[in-house]
């Protein structure tokens, strides 16, 4: 009687002992099957879905030009409400001198410390400031006044009528220096600036050199 107690109770033990048996165990995986579809895809935000395989075999034209993959972002909407990500205070905080409306301080100003402009060593002999801004010409070389005729009155308007230049950036004109040697003989020409190489190439010539206002266009001095 004792015999059968004890055996059973090494039955119940071992059935018990089977029912806390890891299942990852090798005998097990063998028998079991999965049993979830659930499949994980990789996303590469900075790729996004776009196809770049042949992006080395096509030809660049200003039909199917685009911008990079991840370049252009969606803008930014400030005070909005909290699901826009930036409003209520559109991410200047509550307090301080930089939350308030308007701007708190003019620029340059680094909170009473010597600012970077006044640190930084001054170009001598370049004046900044009011008054002092730097004059842009549009270039006109000798080379495009080669094909003028002889005694003629070249000006940019007869240039451009010519189709020896192209159309100008800026309102006033400076004759320079090109790189051909200057074959025009005896030629007027009005601009509103000379340098020095290019007067005496046209004067060398024959020609003659007459200088314009910069607001009236009017000849100055010939």
């Amino acid at each position: 009687m004792v015999r059968a107690l004890i055996l059973a109770a090494l039955v119940a033990s071992a059935a018990a002992f089977s029912s806390f048996t890891p299942r990852n165990l090798p005998c097990h995986t063998a028998s079991r099957q999965p049993t979830s579809t659930l499949s994980m895809k990789i996303y590469d935000w900075k790729r996004r879905t776009a196809d770049e395989s042949a992006i080395h075999e096509e030809e660049f034209t200003l039909g199917n030009l685009r911008p990079a993959p991840g370049a252009r972002r969606r803008k930014n909407r400030k005070g909005r409400g909290i699901a826009a990500g930036q409003g209520a205070t559109c991410g200047f905080g509550m307090r301080g001198q930089k939350s308030r409306s308007g701007r708190p301080t003019r620029p340059g100003f680094e909170g009473g410390q010597q600012p970077l402009y006044r640190r930084l060593p001054k170009f001598a002999g370049q004046p900044t400031g009011p008054g002092h801004e730097k004059e842009a010409f549009n270039l006109i070389k000798l080379d495009d006044i080669n094909g003028a005729a002889e005694g003629s009155t070249v000006t940019f308007d007869s240039l451009l009528e010519s189709g020896a230049t192209t159309k100008a950036k800026h309102d006033i004109h400076k004759v320079v220096v090109g790189r051909e040697d200057f074959a025009a003989k005896g030629v007027t020409v009005q601009a509103h600036a000379f340098t020095k190489g290019a007067r005496d190439a046209i004067e060398g010539a024959g020609g003659k050199c007459e200088l314009l206002s910069k607001t009236t266009n009017a000849v100055l001095e010939a």
